[in-house]
């Protein structure tokens, strides 16, 4: 039977990384309803805990599960075992790390470089491959990355996050194309600052901020409209026009000239 294509788009059963702090939260509580199933992945499991038992009052069947997108394999394993029991139709990575280079050091930690492309690049790619699999062999789906404004700079302060996001974004890109005639609707969500724990260890002015609460309705909508591209708060998008625009000598030289801090959470 050929769905009604005016119908509100209502996805059964939503997986969605990060879902233990930010954005990936407050995307729970917004999809959270009766008939529908929530499969929550994190690493805080008391956060996890709470959020189900948040989502469940609001009628949603809650699963959770503890993972470290570090381990890549661990994770599609995971990812394959949640789609054969729960079938996804909407699939939203929104799990991601970020760090700056200290001051007074010559490069970033290769450690955390490594973390960094794995959690922002190589994990949320095999997931998503495999996510469109299952999705191709039931008709179709819904496919979110959270990428970031970073990703248009070339920042020598945080190299291997803005990297990381220019990737993401890259193949986000590509694989929507070839997606497409599977019915899989990809979407870029590419924030500025948004008032979560990861911004909130900078230092230094966070423009145009917005709250987590507000950048989930936008992200929902954008996935809603099979958007390909959801670039917020809107200055950015100007920004991210006006800076194609500007000679590249001048570009490097304003960005070598960013003072950008971090809080030490340890």
């Amino acid at each position: 039977m050929k769905s009604d294509t005016t119908a509100p788009y209502a996805p059964r059963t939503i997986l969605i990384t990060g879902a233990s702090g930010g954005i990936g939260a407050e995307l729970a509580r917004l999809y959270a309803a009766p008939g529908r199933t929530l499969i929550l992945w994190g690493r805080n499991a008391q956060k996890l805990g709470e959020l189900a038992t948040l989502c469940g009052g609001m009628g949603a069947s809650v699963q959770t599960r503890q993972v470290d997108l570090c381990d890549g394999q661990a994770a599609l394993n995971a990812y394959r075992e949640d789609d054969a029991a729960s079938q996804p139709d909407l699939v939203i990575l929104g799990a991601g790390l970020s760090d700056i280079q200290t001051p007074g050091s010559t490069t970033e930690s290769p450690d955390k470089v490594l973390q960094l492309a794995q959690v922002n690049y190589s994990t949320p790619v095999a997931l998503a491959t495999a996510a469109a699999q299952g999705m191709a062999e039931r008709g179709g789906g819904r496919i979110a990355f959270f990428g970031s404004v970073a990703a248009f700079y070339e920042m020598p302060f945080a190299a291997s996050y803005s990297s990381s996001k220019a990737g993401l974004a890259f193949f986000a890109k590509a694989a929507g194309l070839g997606w497409r005639q599977h019915n899989i609707a990809v979407t870029l969500i590419a924030p500025g600052f948004v008032d979560t724990p990861m911004s909130q260890r900078l230092e230094g002015p966070r423009p145009f901020l917005v709250s987590a609460k507000k950048a989930a309705r936008l992200c929902a909508r954008a996935i809603e409209r099979k958007q390909a591209v959801c670039v917020f708060p809107w200055p950015f998008r100007v920004l991210e026009v006006l800076t194609r625009l500007v000679p590249q000598a001048l570009r490097e030289r304003i960005l070598l000239s960013l003072a950008v801090g971090q809080k030490d959470t340890h």
